[in-house]
Order: structure tokens, then C-alpha cells, then sequence
């Protein structure tokens, strides 16, 4: 099985920026594991978090994602997250 991280993104919250944050990886041909987002203060930004696997051009894609317009802060978690660990409750 792959080593696997999850990025935290906070985000500002409006149409299109998921797919800004995906298509990204999608362009670099980068999988997205998991996807979970909460919209918080007030529903004017989202906290993202994907579960991506672990390769030489991790490092890369962070920077890359850092850079987006609408990416306000971007939190890497190498130990896993809860959030994708209660997620795993339900599915099985």
C-alpha cells in the first residue's frame, strides 16, 4: 500500500474553486484519493482536506496549490487526519 498525506486547504468559498483545486491535480495526472470540505466562519472560507498518495512530486503539487488565487493556506497532516479516519467508520 502507498504512503499516504492529507493536505488541509484553507480556501475562500465560492463557485469553481473545488474545481480549480482538483483540475489542478487532474492536469498533473495526480489522484485524489479522498475528498472531505467544510465551509467555516460564517460559511466565507472552506477547510479541504485530500487524502493524496505519497510521491516524488508531492513537494511540487503543494507549492503549485499554495499559488491558487482563492488558496489562503495550505497544512500537510504525513500521520493522517481524523477527519478521514471517522469517514472510514462508515464505509467500512
Amino acid at each position: 500500500m502507498c504512503k499516504q498525506t492529507v493536505l488541509e486547504l484553507s480556501v475562500n468559498n465560492h463557485p469553481g474553486v473545488m474545481s480549480h483545486i482538483c483540475g489542478l491535480f487532474a492536469r498533473r495526472a495526480y489522484n485524489v484519493e479522498g475528498i472531505a470540505c467544510m465551509p467555516v466562519n460564517g460559511g466565507g472560507t472552506s477547510v479541504i482536506w485530500l487524502l493524496i498518495n505519497v510521491d516524488d512530486r508531492l513537494d511540487q503539487m503543494v507549492k503549485q496549490v499554495d499559488k491558487l488565487q482563492d488558496v489562503l493556506a495550505v497544512g500537510r497532516h504525513d500521520n493522517g487526519h481524523p477527519v478521514f479516519d471517522k469517514m472510514l467508520e462508515f464505509v467500512g
